[in-house]
């Protein structure tokens, strides 16, 4: 199947899913107005994406069960891979208007859209919505797994990424806060301690660990005379992964165009605790710092000025070159990565019919979507 396929047949159980959530609004006897303000919310903000996050964990049962998945594993695993969509749609709502951020996606924060189907502008709503689409995770959940006997597993998973994720949100909001930036408290250590905490829960170990519970992995299990503790060992080389993944974020933020990665890269002008910054602070001189003290995160009338002084001081071949150290950073963390999936013990071709055990293909294939990506 391709790409766009795999893309489509995913997006058709969006469809099925969005409805029954509009069903239930109905069914609650919400007035018209709340249910098409709801329903505006999902289709702007849930399916926009690369979907990369929902479509690992069908990706991943796949390979796990080692066969083609029939209709209701499919729609099983694409439901929970929606459920991934939600809530990063829920982090990303919030954390727009936390930011200030002008795009997301090609289009305007959800917060800055100044009509809804003539019921006027979103701004503050925006809150309440972003609590919705994390309400309807759960809704979704009850719904369809509630008889399985995975379900508090399912529940746990999302509960605790989800709490972990803002953990890691409020170290970056009050390491860097709008209004009283001091990049002197930046370092590679802490900004490795927020990208595992606000991204690589929910970005990467969520998806594997949903596919696991739905297969049936255990915690713990026996393989060739060894003991195997496959939620830590996904934990061991998709956390690292999701650092990764944050990298290049942070890195395609200064370095991309909003053609090619979707939105307008605030971090300089934020003063965010990027990879970037860090990276510029540990290796620059002392010259190359002043110029960041005196211009990172300054916003004003000069803020495209300042921007691009730090810009030029990133790209400088001849100096700091950020793209070099980009560049050295990538390879050795995809050689690493590589390393830990070698060490995970594969089951026989016997064992691997039953589905329920770990396979270096899952993470194989998830590190291939991330690897050289330019959005």
């Amino acid at each position: 199947m391709s790409k766009a396929d795999k893309r489509n047949k995913f997006l058709a159980v969006f469809e099925r899913i969005r409805t029954e959530l509009i069903d239930h609004m109905k069914s609650e006897n919400m007035p018209e107005d709340a249910v098409t303000w709801f329903n505006e919310n999902l289709v702007y903000n849930v399916p926009g994406g690369k979907l990369n996050r929902g479509i690992s964990v069908v990706d991943t049962v796949a390979i796990l069960l080692n066969r083609p998945l029939t209709d209701d594993e499919y729609f099983k695993a694409a439901l929970l891979g929606w459920c991934i969509e939600l809530l990063q749609a829920f982090f990303l709502v919030s954390d727009d208007m936390m930011d200030g951020s002008i795009s997301r996606r090609g289009q305007p924060c959800w917060y800055r859209v100044r009509d809804v189907q003539g019921l006027g502008k979103v701004h503050n709503i925006a809150i309440n919505d972003s609590f919705m689409l994390e309400g309807a995770i759960y809704h979704l959940l009850k719904s369809h797994f509630k008889r399985e006997s995975y379900y508090v597993d399912l529940l746990e998973l999302f509960q605790e990424v989800t709490y972990k994720t803002e953990m890691g949100q409020l170290v970056d909001l009050i390491t860097a806060p709008e209004d009283n930036i001091d990049i002197r408290k930046y370092n590679l250590d802490k900004h490795t301690f927020i990208v595992r905490y606000k991204t690589a829960f929910y970005s990467f170990y969520l998806s594997v660990a949903l596919a696991m519970r739905m297969c049936g992995v255990p915690d713990v299990y026996e393989l060739n005379g060894k003991t195997i503790e496959a939620y830590k060992e996904a934990d061991r080389i998709l956390i690292p992964m999701g650092e990764f993944f944050q990298v290049q974020d942070d890195y395609l933020d200064y370095h991309g165009t909003e053609a090619e990665i979707g939105k307008i890269g605030t971090d300089i002008v934020d003063g965010k605790c990027s990879w970037c910054v860090c990276t510029a602070l540990t290796y620059g001189t002392e010259a190359q710092k002043q110029l960041l003290y005196e211009n990172y995160g300054k916003k004003g009338a000069d803020q495209a000025v300042r921007e691009q002084a730090v810009k030029d001081m990133y790209n400088d071949e001849q100096g700091l070159n950020i793209p070099r150290h980009y560049e050295e950073y990538q390879k050795k963390a995809v050689a690493e990565i590589n390393a830990l999936i070698d060490q995970i013990p594969e089951p026989s071709a016997h064992q691997a019919v039953e589905g329920n055990r770990l396979r270096r293909d899952a993470f194989r294939a998830y590190l291939s979507k991330i690897t050289d990506r330019k959005a």
